[in-house]
């Protein structure tokens, strides 16, 4: 794939073409070396990684809308694991079905061509995997229009702890954890129906995991190879988080104003899923204050943000949300930091495209990233 510029790497580049290999991951090549005719696809524009939000809660929302709104992955951090898997594995089985198809047809054109040809041949197959040989490949398989969906799975919680309280939260989507020795039962389950990650709650309104669960909690899932991200809210939570060893919080801390020792000690060890427009929705709100606060603090302590939304929780656009990037502006990040927030920095299978070509002045960056469509096999503006 060709563009005017691609962002890569954290930086606007030009003279670079992204080269899909046949299991997917992208990289970035010399755009010389990118073939020439029909498997090589020219977009006017930048383009750049897959924007991920890495907080939503596909139950409460249509994550289609959500793609369509530029966004081309997510992470699901709370529901009932049947129902997300099922989700997740529909997504992914299109996508497979998508790469799969252009593999086979790039490798029936090449053993159809003259052995003279072979060596271009094979060059052109390799970029075949992000180019479908049959248009209506994504017809048939409609799921490749969701986003990549990772899940944590249920909400890990204490008997009778937040959200097995509130009408939001559907039967099965929390799981109570009545012990240290039941808590890797608990995170072996979640494994076992395909979560990548597991979600625990700490939240002062109601009964909370002893901290002994909470450590066992983590250790298992790091057993496990799992990042575990905790729900924090209330005083004491995000200590407790640090302390049980915990990798991210769900959300910027609100509730009060982070002491600085503390928050050095979170910079160091954790990254946070910044969520700040879940206060306010757009206005005024003391909470979304004390946020932006925090995580300005947090950042100029060298600690990693991840773009999140909490998509689900109130009138949140689907899609990438303007004031969400406008809050993480005012928290102190440039575009390109902005950029790192939304974006994978390995294993890139998905790709973004900004038609009008990216504008990284800081006063128009948010309403032109708000443009990003996710490039597909409908997509295909130009064919060299």
């Amino acid at each position: 794939m060709l563009a005017d510029s691609v962002w890569w790497g954290g930086r606007l580049r030009s003279g670079v073409a992204l080269r899909v290999a046949p299991d997917g991951v992208v990289k970035p090549v010399p755009a010389e070396l990118a073939p020439g005719g029909p498997d090589t696809r020219r977009f006017p524009g930048t383009l750049l990684p897959g924007l991920v939000d890495a907080h939503v809660h596909s139950a409460l929302v249509d994550v289609g809308t959500v793609r369509a709104g530029g966004i081309a992955a997510v992470w699901d951090l709370g529901g009932v694991p049947a129902a997300v898997r099922a989700l997740a594995e529909r997504a992914a089985a299109a996508a497979e079905q998508t790469r799969s198809g252009a593999v086979a047809a790039a490798d029936q054109a090449e053993r159809a061509a003259p052995a003279a040809e072979q060596a271009p041949s094979r060059a052109v197959a390799a970029d075949r995997a992000e180019s479908p040989a049959d248009a209506g490949l994504a017809a048939r398989y409609p799921a490749v229009k969701l986003p990549r969906i990772r899940y944590a799975g249920p909400f890990l919680i204490a008997p009778g702890g937040y959200p097995s309280d509130r009408s939001w939260a559907a039967a099965g989507s929390w799981r109570e954890v009545r012990s240290a020795a039941d808590a890797g039962a608990a995170v072996a389950e979640a494994h076992s129906a395909g979560a990548g990650l597991i979600k625990v709650t700490a939240h002062t309104g109601g009964p909370q995991l002893p901290e002994p669960t909470l450590r066992a909690l983590v250790d298992a899932a790091h057993a496990a190879g799992l990042p575990v991200v905790v729900h924090a809210e209330g005083p004491g939570t995000v200590a407790a988080a640090l302390a049980a060893g915990a990798d991210l919080l769900a959300h910027t801390p609100w509730t009060e104003r982070i002491d600085d020792a503390l928050l050095r000690a979170c910079a160091a060890r954790m990254c946070w899923i910044s969520t700040l427009d879940i206060h306010g929705w757009g206005e005024p709100d003391p909470a979304r204050e004390i946020a932006v606060d925090n995580l300005r603090r947090f950042r100029e302590y060298g600690g990693t943000i991840r773009y999140g939304t909490d998509l689900g929780n109130g009138p949140l656009p689907p899609g990438v949300n303007v004031r969400e990037i406008r809050a993480l502006q005012s928290a102190g990040l440039p575009p390109d930091d902005v950029l790192l927030a939304m974006t994978d920095s390995d294993s890139i299978t998905e790709i973004s495209w900004v038609p009008g070509g990216l504008d990284l002045d800081p006063e128009r960056f948010a309403d032109i990233l708000a443009t990003a469509r996710v490039v597909d096999a409908d997509v295909r503006p130009a064919a060299l």
